[in-house]
């Protein structure tokens, strides 16, 4: 079976954050195919009245590049929300609504995925060393995981030729840097992140480093829900209607899209839950192709934490556009203020 997309029709009265994504997006194709678009004016106050992008943390300059070249849709618990007992759960005012899990300062290990070779973007190097705003792509969520007080250490899963990019960033940041070696498929790069975390780490944070914008917000929420379920994800709610077609490129249904998310990074699983898992799925042969997909073989049940649309994974020459024209505008609005 194949999937296509169709756009489809949207409704309500203000902006969401997708919307302005779209508009972007909008800009950067006609820019792209005309080259005398000029569809872009305004959203930069539009980003800016909404606060909707994280700041450009921290600042490129310094770290030149190696080489040249929302709408709110609330997300359905699962059927058992499943207590962990190895995360430290602290509620003040437990019966107000603003009562809040906390995860431990140092309980997470994040394990960042390097090592791809991003064949779409058409490149000479892997797409997440490409200069964004004259920064390696992957150095941007790697601060932003830096800076986080849950963040124990963080591992980074690349080709050693590509180890200097995060070793001249150490002095910047205050956590443990480790790294081991990419495997052939995804799934065997991140079981041997999983082989280099900490014993005492309680959640293993994974993410893809070609997602340059992931807020610390968005971060703090999946691992809260990771704590609770054993395993959660960052998505976001389908916007475009989604068809099933046959081998054929006939239409065999629609489906309905109120049930469908796209799936993002990070993806936040318990340690031992995600070494039963990649037990199961190396013993049978199976293939995943998200981290989430692991436990899911054991029937475990995975929480989907609401994210961003502007969590966007930068794959092909427009993503890259699109990312710059956000970041842009964020740290130009951020810097005026």
């Amino acid at each position: 079976m194949r999937v296509g997309v169709m756009r489809g029709g949207g409704g309500g009265g203000g902006w969401s954050d997708e919307a302005v994504v779209d508009l972007l997006a909008d800009e950067v194709d006609a820019e792209c195919n005309e080259s005398d678009a000029k569809a872009g004016r305004g959203v930069a106050e539009l980003i800016g009245e909404h606060r909707m992008l994280p700041p450009l943390v921290p600042p490129p300059e310094e770290l030149p590049c190696r080489k040249q070249f929302s709408f709110r849709h609330k997300a359905k618990a699962p059927p058992t929300r499943i207590a962990t007992f190895t995360c430290f759960s602290a509620r003040v005012n437990a019966d107000k609504p603003e009562s809040r899990l906390i995860v431990k300062q140092k309980s997470v290990s994040v394990i960042l995925l390097a090592g791809g070779r991003g064949k779409r973007m058409g490149a000479s190097m892997p797409k997440q060393y490409l200069p964004l705003l004259g920064q390696p792509i992957a150095l941007y969520s790697f601060y932003t995981f830096s800076q986080m007080i849950e963040v124990r250490e963080i591992i980074v899963v690349c080709d050693p030729s590509y180890k200097d990019v995060f070793e001249d960033a150490k002095p910047k940041i205050q956590k443990e840097l480790k790294f081991t070696l990419p495997g052939k498929e995804r799934q065997d790069s991140v079981y041997n992140g999983l082989q280099a975390i900490d014993l005492t780490s309680e959640l293993v944070c994974i993410h893809d480093s070609a997602r340059p914008l992931v807020s610390s917000g968005d971060v703090e929420k999946v691992l809260k829900d990771g704590c609770l379920n054993g395993a959660a994800v960052l998505g976001v709610p389908v916007k475009a209607t989604i068809k099933e077609a046959n081998s054929e490129s006939y239409v065999v249904k629609t489906l309905d899209r109120r049930t469908l998310w796209e799936m993002q990074t990070p993806q936040v699983i318990k340690p031992q839950l995600l070494k039963e898992g990649f037990e199961l799925v190396n013993r049978e042969g199976l293939e995943v192709t998200d981290d989430v997909s692991i436990v899911e073989h054991l029937q475990h049940p995975v929480y989907i934490t609401e994210g961003s649309y502007t969590n966007i994974k930068v794959t092909t020459p427009d993503d890259l556009l699109l990312a710059e024209r956000m970041l842009s505008m964020s740290s130009g609005k951020s810097s005026s203020e």
